[in-house]
Parts: C-alpha cells; structure tokens; sequence
C-alpha cells in the first residue's frame, strides 16, 4: 500500500512540473503567419519570447478593415498585446493600405520603410506626406540599409535589399558562385516601387527564412549575381505574389528552399512561367498557395490540402487550362469575391530546423525535419 501511495505521489509531482503547451509567445518555437489579405502581404512573425516583426499591412480603401481585421486576429492568437517593428516593404497599396486601421487597434512601437517613394505621382502620396509622420511620432522611425539588424532575442534579422541597394558582403556561410547567374536573360527596367522593396533574411538557429516583398527581376540577379550572398533557406515567402516578373531562377533555384509559401490572390500571381521556375526548384518539397490561381488553372496548381482559401462563391469546378489576366483599368471584371472566413498559412520552426506547416482552413499540416 505504501508503494502504491509513493507512485502515486509521484506521478502527480510529474504531473504538477509538465511544461504547459507552448504558445508562440513564450514558447519556443519561432512562429510566423502568412494572413490573407487577398493578393496583398502581411506576415507577421513572433519570436519565442514575445517580440514580433510584422511585414506589411495589406489594402487600404474599402478593404483597410478586413484586412486590418485579419491581421489583428493573428497578433491576438499569438498573445501580443503590441507589435514591436512594422517594416513596409514599398509603397504600394497591397502592401501598406490598412496600416492606419491597424495602428488604431493595437500599438506599433518600431516603423521600418525605404525612405520616400520613387513614383511620380507617388502611389501613397498623400498618406506619406500626411499620415504617416503621424503614426510614427510617438514611436520609433527607421530608413532600412542593406546589412541592418533588427534587434530580437535569438533571432538574427538581417536587412539584405531596401531602395534599390543589396548587401555587398555575404551572410555567414553563403557567398558563393551562383551557377544559374549564366543562363540570365534581362527582364524589363522596373522604375517602380517594387524594386525598391525591403528584403529581410532571418535565422533561427538551423531554420532560416528570407521575405523580399515585390522586388523584380533585374534587382533579384543584382543581388544574387555572380555569387549567392544569401546562402539556401529553409522557407521562401515567394516575391510578388507568385508573379512572373520576379522569382526569377537566378534567385528561386539558388535560395533552394525546401518549403514556399505564396501569398497570391485567385486572379493576381501564379501565372504559369512563374510556377515552372517555383515548381523546378533544386531540393523543393511543397508549395503552399493563400488562394487557387485562376491564372495557374489546374496544371500549374497544388493539391488543395496546400491552399488556404476558397472564394464566397465557390464553383463547382475549377479551370483546367490557365486564364489570361484581364487587362488593367476600370473595365476589367472584379475578381472572385473572398470577404468571408479567411484563414492564414502558420509556420512554427525550431532550432534544430525542424518545422511545421499548418492549413487553418482544413488543419492539414505537414512537418519538415531538419535532413
């Protein structure tokens, strides 16, 4: 009977001492989410401790509130109360249109861009000018260089790409010569706000992870060429939204990720020239898409366990062949209306490199081992 009390006792000790389930703040896993803002970017990443970078804000105009909405809902399910460094990546208006929503719903305490506008008129104009020395006054406001840090426990964020200017010296353990930098052919000068987008690489321990928001192509083989100063990641937010005038494969095939993620909309990103570099990719296992792209159609697509979301009027089939993208201006049809439910892609990586993929829609996750 006393031996029975002793295990007993035992047991509830254990029981008493067991870790809680780790939640990305204060957990130890660094944890990040690609949110939905239909065909824009936010992806908001959270450290083990509790900090967290978020990159972009999605669509301003009518849709600055879902798509504010959307991403607080992420800062809330990873237990922040603030979010420590907003970087824009450009001014573009997928890519910074909800910031003033979300400013006025949680605090941003850290605002990171490239300076001002390169276009003429400026995209974001007015909010530049205006709005955004507001929203920064009572924080902290910095003009990203290549070769900056941001500032995190246990994770290493390196800025590699902002105005147009790339890093000159190599990440530790990269650097070297970059084989697909021959088989180059020169796309279009870009003079847009894509190409001076901020690119961030990051390391958590063995797992590392690079975002480089809209930047084009010709600026992917000024970074890339002739040597790979980034080395190969274990994750790519792929460029533009799956577009085929960036993710070049002198950049895609020489990153070698194992995972992508693509934060395309259903009519905007996955045309078929960029699939077949994201598909060709060295030592690639899945490609994970935000939506099914009517421009992809079903041959260039991925099973829809992979794709996070469905539009509010779903058919009851979905094209085989691509479509041609309409051309732009107010003529064109709106795309497949997506206002509902919308669910993120999450990410939870450790040190060792092992990471996990989750799909809120279905649950579907699929977890990558560190080789």
């Amino acid at each position: 009977m006393r031996r029975r009390c002793s295990l007993l006792l035992a047991l509830l000790a254990c029981l008493a001492i067991a870790p809680a389930p780790t939640r990305a703040q204060g957990g130890k896993t660094l944890t990040i989410y690609v949110v939905d803002v239909e065909g824009g970017n936010a992806t908001l990443f959270v450290t083990p401790s509790g900090q967290s970078v978020l990159i972009d804000t999605g669509n301003g105009g009518p849709a600055a509130t879902r798509d504010s909405d959307r991403i607080l809902a992420a800062t809330k399910d990873a237990g922040l109360t603030q979010i420590d460094h907003l970087i824009t990546t450009h001014w573009h208006g997928d890519h910074f249109g909800s910031m003033e929503a979300l400013a006025g719903k949680i605090p941003i305490k850290h605002f990171i861009d490239h300076g001002g506008s390169v276009e003429s008129p400026a995209a974001g104009g007015d909010f530049i000018a205006q709005t955004y020395p507001k929203l920064h006054a009572n924080a902290t406001h910095n003009v990203a260089k290549p070769g900056d840090r941001i500032t995190l426990n246990g994770v290493d964020w390196r800025i590699v790409e902002a105005a147009g200017q790339h890093i000159t010296t190599a990440l530790p353990g990269a650097g070297k010569p970059n084989p697909t930098c021959a088989d180059y052919k020169a796309g279009m000068p870009d003079p847009s706000e894509n190409a001076q987008s901020v690119g961030s690489v990051l390391a958590f321990g063995k797992f590392r992870a690079v975002h480089l928001g809209d930047l084009t192509w010709n600026k992917e083989f000024e970074l890339m060429c002739p040597n790979n100063p980034i080395g190969t990641v274990d994750l790519f937010i792929v460029s533009h939204h799956g577009q085929a005038i960036s993710n070049s494969p002198q950049l895609v095939h020489a990153l070698h990720p194992r995972v992508m993620v693509m934060n395309n909309g259903t009519r905007k990103g996955g045309q078929p020239d960029a699939m077949r570099v994201l598909h060709t990719s060295p030592g690639l296992e899945d490609l994970w898409q935000l939506h099914f792209s009517l421009l992809s159609g079903q041959e260039y697509t991925v099973p829809g366990m992979f794709i996070e979301n469905i539009v509010d009027d779903q058919p009851a089939g979905m094209p085989i062949a691509p479509i041609t993208a309409p051309a732009p201006g107010p003529g064109a049809p709106l795309p497949p209306a997506h206002n509902g439910a919308a669910y993120w892609i999450k990410i939870s990586a450790s040190e060792d490199g092992t990471f996990t993929v989750t799909n809120a829609r279905n649950s579907f996750s699929k977890t990558y081992k560190k080789s």
